[in-house]
Protein backbone atom coordinates (compact mmCIF):
# COMPACT_ATOMS: atom_id res chain seq x y z
CA UNK A 1 0.00 0.00 0.00
CA UNK A 2 1.25 3.53 -0.75
CA UNK A 3 2.41 5.88 1.50
CA UNK A 4 0.36 8.74 1.02
CA UNK A 5 1.71 12.24 2.18
CA UNK A 6 0.14 15.53 2.48
CA UNK A 7 2.18 18.98 1.96
CA UNK A 8 -0.20 21.64 4.11
CA UNK A 9 0.97 24.70 5.41
CA UNK A 10 -1.61 27.65 5.07
CA UNK A 11 0.41 30.21 4.97
CA UNK A 12 1.17 31.38 1.33
CA UNK A 13 4.56 31.40 0.12
CA UNK A 14 6.44 28.82 1.72
CA UNK A 15 7.42 26.57 -0.59
CA UNK A 16 4.62 24.30 -0.56
CA UNK A 17 3.96 23.46 -3.83
CA UNK A 18 7.21 23.96 -4.99
CA UNK A 19 7.94 21.14 -2.48
CA UNK A 20 5.07 18.69 -3.90
CA UNK A 21 6.42 19.46 -7.75
CA UNK A 22 10.27 18.73 -6.88
CA UNK A 23 9.98 16.05 -4.07
CA UNK A 24 7.18 13.83 -5.79
CA UNK A 25 9.79 14.26 -9.52
CA UNK A 26 12.84 13.09 -7.23
CA UNK A 27 10.52 10.19 -5.78
CA UNK A 28 10.08 8.76 -8.95
CA UNK A 29 13.54 9.75 -10.07
CA UNK A 30 14.57 6.98 -7.19
CA UNK A 31 12.61 4.31 -9.08
CA UNK A 32 8.97 4.90 -7.09
CA UNK A 33 5.65 4.89 -8.56
CA UNK A 34 4.52 8.27 -7.38
CA UNK A 35 0.82 9.43 -7.98
CA UNK A 36 0.43 13.92 -7.51
CA UNK A 37 -2.39 14.83 -6.21
CA UNK A 38 -3.25 18.82 -6.80
CA UNK A 39 -5.85 19.73 -4.43
CA UNK A 40 -4.83 23.53 -4.75
CA UNK A 41 -8.04 25.38 -7.14
CA UNK A 42 -4.81 27.65 -8.81
CA UNK A 43 -3.60 24.53 -10.28
CA UNK A 44 0.11 25.79 -9.78
CA UNK A 45 1.27 21.92 -9.05
CA UNK A 46 -0.47 21.03 -12.45
CA UNK A 47 1.14 24.09 -14.46
CA UNK A 48 4.66 23.12 -12.69
CA UNK A 49 4.70 19.98 -14.64
CA UNK A 50 3.94 21.35 -17.66
CA UNK A 51 0.72 20.49 -17.53
CA UNK A 52 -1.76 23.73 -18.73
CA UNK A 53 -5.68 24.21 -19.57
CA UNK A 54 -5.64 23.04 -22.58
CA UNK A 55 -3.96 19.92 -21.57
CA UNK A 56 -6.47 18.57 -19.55
CA UNK A 57 -10.03 17.31 -19.59
CA UNK A 58 -10.86 16.16 -16.00
CA UNK A 59 -9.96 17.12 -13.06
CA UNK A 60 -9.87 16.74 -9.29
CA UNK A 61 -13.20 18.32 -9.36
CA UNK A 62 -14.86 15.74 -11.56
CA UNK A 63 -13.49 13.29 -9.15
CA UNK A 64 -15.37 15.01 -5.83
CA UNK A 65 -18.33 15.74 -7.85
CA UNK A 66 -18.53 11.90 -8.36
CA UNK A 67 -19.01 12.37 -11.90
CA UNK A 68 -15.62 10.18 -13.00
CA UNK A 69 -13.42 7.19 -11.74
CA UNK A 70 -10.01 8.08 -11.18
CA UNK A 71 -8.63 6.38 -14.26
CA UNK A 72 -10.68 8.60 -16.34
CA UNK A 73 -8.70 11.66 -14.23
CA UNK A 74 -5.02 10.51 -13.88
CA UNK A 75 -3.01 11.38 -16.01
CA UNK A 76 1.48 10.50 -17.46
CA UNK A 77 3.48 13.16 -16.63
CA UNK A 78 5.79 13.78 -19.15
CA UNK A 79 9.28 13.17 -19.54
CA UNK A 80 9.59 11.78 -16.10
CA UNK A 81 8.96 7.71 -15.50
CA UNK A 82 6.85 6.61 -12.48
CA UNK A 83 5.04 9.89 -12.01
CA UNK A 84 1.40 10.70 -12.73
CA UNK A 85 -0.96 13.51 -11.64
CA UNK A 86 -4.79 14.34 -10.71
CA UNK A 87 -4.78 17.83 -12.19
CA UNK A 88 -7.06 20.92 -11.15
CA UNK A 89 -8.79 23.81 -12.13
CA UNK A 90 -10.36 26.84 -10.54
CA UNK A 91 -13.67 24.79 -10.74
CA UNK A 92 -12.58 23.11 -7.77
CA UNK A 93 -13.05 26.49 -5.09
CA UNK A 94 -16.43 26.00 -6.34
CA UNK A 95 -16.46 22.05 -4.76
CA UNK A 96 -16.53 23.62 -1.15
CA UNK A 97 -19.86 25.20 -1.34
CA UNK A 98 -21.14 22.77 -3.59
CA UNK A 99 -20.63 19.99 -1.03
CA UNK A 100 -21.15 22.26 2.57
CA UNK A 101 -24.08 20.03 2.68
CA UNK A 102 -23.23 16.41 1.48
CA UNK A 103 -22.96 14.14 4.39
CA UNK A 104 -19.62 12.83 4.66
CA UNK A 105 -17.81 15.81 2.65
CA UNK A 106 -14.42 15.22 4.76
CA UNK A 107 -13.94 11.88 3.58
CA UNK A 108 -14.63 12.45 -0.11
CA UNK A 109 -10.96 12.50 -0.89
CA UNK A 110 -9.80 9.22 1.18
CA UNK A 111 -13.01 7.89 -0.71
CA UNK A 112 -11.08 8.59 -4.08
CA UNK A 113 -8.13 7.45 -2.60
CA UNK A 114 -8.95 3.77 -1.18
CA UNK A 115 -9.38 2.88 -4.96
CA UNK A 116 -5.91 3.48 -6.15
CA UNK A 117 -3.66 3.62 -3.18
CA UNK A 118 -2.29 -0.23 -4.17
CA UNK A 119 -0.80 1.21 -7.53
CA UNK A 120 1.05 3.74 -6.20
CA UNK A 121 4.31 3.98 -3.81
CA UNK A 122 3.81 7.43 -2.90
CA UNK A 123 0.45 9.26 -3.26
CA UNK A 124 1.63 13.21 -2.72
CA UNK A 125 -1.17 15.74 -2.19
CA UNK A 126 -0.50 19.79 -2.62
CA UNK A 127 -3.20 21.33 -0.13
CA UNK A 128 -4.38 24.89 -0.68
CA UNK A 129 -2.90 27.52 1.48
CA UNK A 130 -5.85 27.41 4.16
CA UNK A 131 -7.35 25.25 6.43
CA UNK A 132 -10.51 24.47 4.85
CA UNK A 133 -12.65 21.61 3.28
CA UNK A 134 -10.29 20.87 0.53
CA UNK A 135 -7.50 20.47 3.18
CA UNK A 136 -9.44 18.77 5.99
CA UNK A 137 -10.45 16.20 2.77
CA UNK A 138 -6.48 16.33 2.23
CA UNK A 139 -5.33 15.48 6.01
CA UNK A 140 -8.57 12.91 6.69
CA UNK A 141 -7.06 10.97 3.04
CA UNK A 142 -3.33 10.94 3.90
CA UNK A 143 -1.30 9.03 6.72
CA UNK A 144 1.31 11.91 6.85
CA UNK A 145 1.79 15.19 6.53
CA UNK A 146 4.99 17.26 5.66
CA UNK A 147 5.13 20.91 6.54
CA UNK A 148 7.32 23.35 4.42
CA UNK A 149 8.64 26.38 6.77
CA UNK A 150 10.06 29.21 5.21
CA UNK A 151 13.69 30.61 6.59
CA UNK A 152 11.86 34.17 7.35
CA UNK A 153 10.88 36.21 10.78
CA UNK A 154 7.06 35.18 10.59
CA UNK A 155 7.90 31.58 9.84
CA UNK A 156 5.85 30.48 12.77
CA UNK A 157 2.97 32.43 12.43
CA UNK A 158 0.22 30.22 12.40
CA UNK A 159 2.40 27.17 12.50
CA UNK A 160 -0.08 26.67 16.16
CA UNK A 161 -3.23 26.71 14.33
CA UNK A 162 -2.24 23.99 11.56
CA UNK A 163 -0.43 22.07 14.00
CA UNK A 164 -4.05 22.46 16.30
CA UNK A 165 -6.10 21.28 12.87
CA UNK A 166 -3.98 18.24 12.54
CA UNK A 167 -4.53 17.35 15.56
CA UNK A 168 -8.01 18.02 15.63
CA UNK A 169 -8.23 15.74 12.41
CA UNK A 170 -6.46 12.55 14.04
CA UNK A 171 -8.45 12.55 17.01
CA UNK A 172 -11.97 13.27 15.21
CA UNK A 173 -11.17 12.13 11.60
CA UNK A 174 -8.38 9.96 11.00
CA UNK A 175 -6.39 8.22 14.28
CA UNK A 176 -3.23 7.28 11.84
CA UNK A 177 -2.45 10.88 10.87
CA UNK A 178 1.18 11.88 11.93
CA UNK A 179 3.23 14.68 11.33
CA UNK A 180 5.82 13.17 9.54
CA UNK A 181 8.31 15.98 9.95
CA UNK A 182 9.14 19.89 8.97
CA UNK A 183 11.24 20.82 5.97
CA UNK A 184 12.95 24.23 5.75
CA UNK A 185 12.84 26.18 2.78
CA UNK A 186 14.11 29.29 1.31
CA UNK A 187 16.91 29.23 3.58
CA UNK A 188 19.51 32.07 2.69
CA UNK A 189 23.21 31.02 3.89
CA UNK A 190 24.54 34.61 3.26
CA UNK A 191 21.91 35.78 6.05
CA UNK A 192 22.08 35.26 9.69
CA UNK A 193 18.48 35.20 9.83
CA UNK A 194 18.06 32.26 8.16
CA UNK A 195 20.23 30.20 10.36
CA UNK A 196 18.43 31.97 13.31
CA UNK A 197 14.90 30.70 12.02
CA UNK A 198 16.10 27.40 11.99
CA UNK A 199 17.59 26.95 15.04
CA UNK A 200 15.02 28.95 17.15
CA UNK A 201 12.02 26.46 15.68
CA UNK A 202 14.36 23.27 16.71
CA UNK A 203 14.65 24.69 19.70
CA UNK A 204 10.26 25.53 20.40
CA UNK A 205 9.07 22.96 17.68
CA UNK A 206 8.16 19.04 19.33
CA UNK A 207 8.06 17.93 16.17
CA UNK A 208 10.69 15.46 13.82
CA UNK A 209 12.13 18.42 11.63
CA UNK A 210 14.08 17.07 7.93
CA UNK A 211 18.02 17.17 7.88
CA UNK A 212 17.51 18.35 4.48
CA UNK A 213 17.79 22.20 3.95
CA UNK A 214 16.02 23.91 0.26
CA UNK A 215 17.90 26.77 -0.43
CA UNK A 216 17.18 29.97 -1.74
CA UNK A 217 18.34 28.79 -5.30
CA UNK A 218 17.28 30.71 -8.82
CA UNK A 219 17.34 27.79 -10.95
CA UNK A 220 14.44 26.60 -8.27
CA UNK A 221 12.44 30.11 -8.82
CA UNK A 222 12.90 29.16 -12.63
CA UNK A 223 11.82 26.02 -13.16
CA UNK A 224 7.94 26.47 -13.13
CA UNK A 225 7.59 29.00 -15.72
CA UNK A 226 9.21 26.18 -18.43
CA UNK A 227 7.23 23.12 -16.77
CA UNK A 228 9.89 21.46 -15.32
CA UNK A 229 10.82 20.05 -12.11
CA UNK A 230 14.22 20.94 -10.85
CA UNK A 231 15.56 17.37 -10.83
CA UNK A 232 14.57 18.31 -15.10
CA UNK A 233 15.19 21.91 -15.40
CA UNK A 234 19.06 21.72 -13.89
CA UNK A 235 19.96 18.66 -12.48
CA UNK A 236 23.13 19.52 -10.62
CA UNK A 237 22.14 22.92 -9.14
CA UNK A 238 21.50 23.11 -5.67
CA UNK A 239 18.06 23.09 -5.89
CA UNK A 240 18.04 19.88 -7.36
CA UNK A 241 20.68 18.04 -4.91
CA UNK A 242 18.79 19.74 -2.05
CA UNK A 243 15.28 18.07 -3.07
CA UNK A 244 17.07 14.46 -4.17
CA UNK A 245 18.22 14.63 0.07
CA UNK A 246 14.82 15.02 0.95
CA UNK A 247 13.58 12.20 -1.54
CA UNK A 248 15.63 9.95 -0.07
CA UNK A 249 14.88 10.99 3.68
CA UNK A 250 10.88 10.78 2.66
CA UNK A 251 11.82 7.08 1.49
CA UNK A 252 13.51 6.06 4.47
CA UNK A 253 11.46 7.42 6.62
CA UNK A 254 10.80 5.22 9.34
CA UNK A 255 7.13 6.15 10.91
Amino acid sequence: MGRIISISNQKGGVGKTTTAINLSSCIAEMGKKVLVIDSDPQGNTSSGFGIFKSDIKKTLYDLMSGDEEPSEVIMNVENIDNLFIIPTDINLSGAEIELINVDGREFILREIVSKIKEDFDFIIIDCPPALNLLTINALVASNAVIVPLQCEYYALEGLAQLMYTIDLVKKKLNTELVVEGVVFTMFDSRTNLSAQVVEEVKKYLDKDIYKSIIPRNVRLSEAPSHGLPINLYDSKSKGAEAYRLLAEEVIFKKN
